[in-house]
């Protein structure tokens, strides 16, 4: 070491220090920052492993929906009989359109099972009737899985939207106690000031961290649900169509079978 450099670390003692702190890793600066900083960071660690755990979870999710309801739309439009269908769907558990097939069916069945009248007025009046009761099965279906389509996704748009301001809070709080050294102190210096506040800043580099994923994957999954809810509303038209198709042939069929 020469002269000169070690004249310039006596008149500035900290350089040394300072220099060793900022060769540290991120993981240094949590491990000395102060008690509201770490608990700050504590927060921001368990939103993020929830919001992964919930990221990771609804990727599988909406995957599997979507090889289901593929599969499921091949069978509808190949397939003509409705049993048919029921018995090579009972397995699609995340589809959300097989959910309503099966809701719509088995009330079908239910209402099928009655006698529908042979005059215009009251035949009218029971067709009403019959695709009201599906119709309000399928509803009731349909809202049932946009609740599980959305399940969960709250949580990432709270992270996305707190989880800065949280960093935020913990890098004021940090900036504050530094200041409050330097008061102490007495001293201004950068070997004084810098390593409180790189300390402070991490907190808000968390915040980021965390929220930023949030953010993208709740906009991913979220124009996913709105997909499978709009074939959902897609399907149920059809289905009603379907069943009033059905039930106008029945209709005929007697006449047919007399005028014959």
């Amino acid at each position: 070491m020469d002269s000169f450099t070690l004249s310039m670390l006596v008149l500035q003692p900290g350089a040394l220090s300072t220099g060793t702190f900022f060769e540290n890793d991120i993981v240094q600066m949590i491990l000395h920052a102060g008690a509201m900083v770490k608990f700050v960071m504590l927060i921001l660690l368990s939103f993020s492993l929830v919001s992964w755990a919930i990221i990771f979870m609804k990727w599988r999710f909406f995957r599997r929906v979507r090889q289901e309801t593929e599969y499921f739309f091949d069978l509808f439009w190949e397939e003509t009989a409705l049993e048919k269908i029921k018995k090579e769907c009972e397995d699609l558990a995340f589809s959300p359109v097989a959910h309503l097939f099966r809701s719509g069916y088995s009330e079908l069945r239910k209402t099928g099972k009655i006698q529908l009248p042979h005059t215009s007025d009251d035949w009218g009046n029971a067709m009403k009737a019959l695709l009201f009761n599906v119709e309000r099965a399928l509803r009731k279906t349909a809202i049932e899985q946009s609740t599980r389509l959305e399940k969960a996704l709250s949580f990432l748009a709270t992270t996305g939207n707190t989880a800065p301001f949280i960093g935020l809070f913990g890098t004021v709080w940090g900036i504050m106690e530094s200041f409050r050294g330097i008061g102490l102190k007495g001293s201004a210096s950068l070997a004084v000031v810098a390593p409180g506040i790189s300390e402070a800043l991490v907190a808000t580099a968390a915040g980021l961290a965390t929220a930023i994923p949030a953010v993208v994957a709740f906009n991913h999954f979220n124009q996913k649900a709105m997909i499978a809810k709009s074939e959902m509303d897609t399907f149920s038209s059809e289905f009603l169509n379907l069943v009033e198709r059905q039930v106008l042939k029945k209709k005929t069929a007697p006449r047919k079978a007399q005028t014959a």
